[in-house]
């Protein structure tokens, strides 16, 4: 038996020694380079590839079977004249003996100098299609092939079969490697350059450390990052289960959009990707981009069908002033210059690559806390459904600072300054009309942003402030779609008064349309009828219903267009800096013959209704019924309210209901006569003025004077007269005199 295991000893090494001297033969004496040709014919009929072998091939057989490869090109056998893919060198070698067991066993990979360069041309033609299909050869194609039945293989090939592939590699190093992609219908380019890529030992189930680094480009919009990822790869082939330990991604990107400013980013945690169970998972995401800092967790079901993604995310409070300008965005300029200055969210995610659901959000801007759900339905069309509840805001933060006025205002602002000298104490001639525009002609809808929304929003807030003036209990309820955007429903509490509006904004058009319908109830209408910090000419509970419609896009077209109807009631209001009775005082004295004895004390003149209905076309309102209830007398008219000029011009009634009324001046006593007159006033002037704008008419006041002295004559004719003429004759008297 010794003698057997010596022999077979030596058989088997003489074996060996003929293998390594075949090995050596081959490799001495048989040259690759001499069959380039015969290389590429293969490549042709085998892959449809092009392969172009600049340099000189090395090799080795035995116990190594090495490669390498120098100045290789790769294109399409299409287009043979536009490589893809070119080489300057690639060198491997893999040990012969481990290849029978499907095991794999490979010293150092190394790539040189790859240049990737992917084109697609005006009819989306890519130039590596086709490549790995064998070509196709015609006097195969036409013969036809005899179908029969593959030989089952051996039990023993079966079960090496199904064995899979086992990697071991010592390292895979690339250097200096580039890939570009160009379509020529979009004109779309994307590049990466100097990739580098170094992993340590490749084994399948141990960790393999691996760092890549890479600078990136796109040309729409114009962009340029540098990146670079550090982690530990661990996969396993049979379970198709592949993970990326201890990620490190950092990089920064600066380009157009950024305008020239540059953005710092960093990423960490865990990815897992299971294609058994078909989902992806991020881990320990942490996340931060300059200021910004988040923390969650992603996960991805259902990766061979429509991809469900879930997870968590939470991002730390940071300025967002600060870093929006650090992305090289400019705000636009507002009340406060901290504003913006506190941002800090939490939030649950679900979604599809199409669209992201946001629920249990938590978001806190400045002092502002909001909760609710926001959804971006198609990012294609940028659809955004957003549920929201907030604590308190005060807008006019946010809002642009108060400005000095245009043109127009400051020549109005001067106008009714002047009118407002002229008018004094009120015993000046009537004010002229306005006669300045009152409105800036700059646009304010965003139409080109309005007409590419598609949202639907609803927002409830406990408190705003807007304007000055505090709202609670406020609620909206609005969509827009392709440029028609609904107001379905505004309703807010304010001073105790209640506002409810609904209507509509229509930018399809060239020329945008605007209507509204309102109900207020019990609104402190001297909060708001307000202008130019002038004080309000009236106050008291107003109640409003108005329906108005309008075009254009600025406030001047708005005004210009203005046209519709609305419904007003006062109630227990005062007339600012209208003594109503001291006109009427002037009035009955001037009437009387007499002089005031006292000099006018500008005093409120307390009402308990005012009312009336508007009227307004392409800007002026038509109040045909004005009424008010003022202690002791009626007042009655009718006018307009220019609102292009903010303007007024009324004739105004005030009838006396009975002889009791106390007068400020002996003067100016009522008598019987007096009574059931109504007694004229004209009032005209900015809208500022108010009740300084009104005079007594003295058109009126001498009609008065000839129906008085008509009914004292008349009086007197009787007395003279008495039977003594013929009725007829009598009536024909009084009757002249009432003329």
């Amino acid at each position: 038996m010794k003698a057997l295991g010596k022999i077979l000893g030596i058989i088997f090494l003489g074996l060996l020694l003929i293998l390594v001297g075949l090995g050596f033969a081959l490799t001495h004496w048989f040259d690759p380079n001499d069959y380039k040709d015969e290389i590429r014919q293969l490549a042709r009929d085998k892959a449809n590839l092009e392969l172009t072998l600049n340099g000189d091939i090395g090799w080795s057989l035995f116990p190594w079977l090495g490669l390498e490869l120098h100045q290789t090109t790769l294109a399409s056998a299409q287009t043979p004249q536009q490589p893809f893919a070119e080489l300057r060198m690639l060198g491997l070698s893999v040990r012969v003996l481990p290849l029978l067991r499907k095991e794999v066993q490979m010293s150092d990979i190394r790539i040189d100098g790859l240049n990737l360069t992917l084109q697609r041309d005006e009819q989306g033609h890519g130039n590596w299609e086709n490549i790995g299909q064998p070509a196709k050869d015609s006097a195969r194609d036409d013969t036809p092939v005899a179908q029969s039945t593959p030989p089952e293989p051996a039990e023993g090939a079966k079960d090496n079969a199904a064995l899979p592939i086992q990697l071991d590699i010592d390292s895979l190093k690339v250097n200096d490697a580039r890939f570009s992609y160009h379509d020529a219908q979009t004109g779309q380019q994307f590049s990466a350059e100097s990739i580098q890529l170094e992993t340590d030992a490749i084994r399948e189930g141990a960790s393999i450390p691996l760092k890549l680094s890479a600078f990136f480009g796109t040309n729409q919009p114009v962009m340029r990052a540098r990146t670079e990822v550090r982690g530990n790869l661990r996969f396993d082939t049979a379970l198709q289960r592949y993970q990326l330990e201890n990620l490190r991604l950092t990089g920064e990107a600066s380009g157009e959009p950024l305008n020239a400013k540059t953005v710092t980013f960093s990423a960490q945690g865990e990815l897992l990707v299971d294609l058994e169970a078909q989902i992806a998972e991020w881990n320990s995401l942490k996340f931060s981009a300059n200021q910004l800092h988040a923390l969650g967790d992603l996960k991805v079901r259902e990766l061979d069908d429509e991809a469900q993604i879930s997870g968590g995310l939470s991002i730390a409070a940071f300025n967002l002033r600060d870093f929006l300008e650090g992305l090289g965005q400019t705000l636009p300029e507002m009340a406060d210059a901290n504003a913006l200055g506190r941002l800090e969210m939490s939030t649950r995610l679900s979604g599809t690559p199409n669209s992201i659901l946001m629920e249990e959000l938590r978001l806190k801007l400045d002092d502002t806390t909001l909760t609710g759900n926001v959804a971006v339905a198609d990012f294609s069309t940028l659809a955004l459904r957003a549920q929201l509840k907030g604590d308190r805001m005060d807008l006019d933060r946010y809002l642009p600072p108060k400005s000095e006025a245009d043109s127009a205002s400051t020549a109005r602002q001067a106008e009714v300054k002047s009118s407002s000298q002229a008018a004094g104490d009120g015993n000046s001639p009537l004010p002229n009309a306005p006669t300045q525009q009152a409105w800036s002609d700059a646009p304010i809808l965003p139409m080109d942003l309005l007409r590419q929304l598609d949202f639907q929003l609803a927002v409830n807030f406990g408190e705003l402030v807007f304007d000055k003036h505090p709202i609670s209990n406020a609620s909206l309820s609005t969509q827009g779609k392709a440029g028609l955007i609904t107001l379905k429903e505004l309703r807010a509490d304010l001073y105790n008064g209640h506002v409810d509006a609904s209507g509509k904004v229509d930018v399809r058009n060239a020329l945008p349309q605007l209507a509204i319908a309102s109900t207020i109830s019990n609104l402190p209408a001297d909060k708001f009828i307000q202008l130019d910090n002038q004080p309000s000419p009236i106050k008291g509970l107003l109640d409003l219903k108005a329906d108005f419609s309008t075009r254009g896009n600025s406030q001047k077209s708005w005004v210009d267009n203005l046209n519709g109807k609305a419904d007003f009631l006062f109630s227990d209001g005062v007339l600012v800096d209208a003594n109503l009775d001291q006109y009427l005082c002037k009035a009955i004295a001037t009437l009387n013959r007499k002089e005031l004895s006292k000099e006018s004390r500008s005093r409120d003149t307390p009402f308990e209704q005012l009312r009336g209905n508007l009227v307004v076309t392409n800007g002026v309102a038509n109040n045909p019924d004005f009424k008010a209830s003022i202690p002791g007398l009626a007042i009655s008219g009718n006018g307009s309210l220019d609102l292009r000029v903010l303007g007024l011009d009324y004739h105004i009634g005030i009838l006396i209901k009975g002889d009791q009324r106390e007068m400020p001046d002996p003067a100016c006593q009522v008598n019987e006569r007096y009574v059931g007159l109504e007694w004229p006033l004209r009032c005209r002037g900015p809208l500022e003025l108010g009740a300084k704008a009104c005079r007594i008419d003295q058109d009126g006041l001498g009609k008065i004077a000839g129906k008085l002295a008509g009914e004292k004559l008349t009086e007197k004719l009787d007395e003279k007269l008495g039977d003594k003429v013929s009725p007829e004759l009598k009536d024909a008297l009084k009757g002249l005199f009432k003329r």
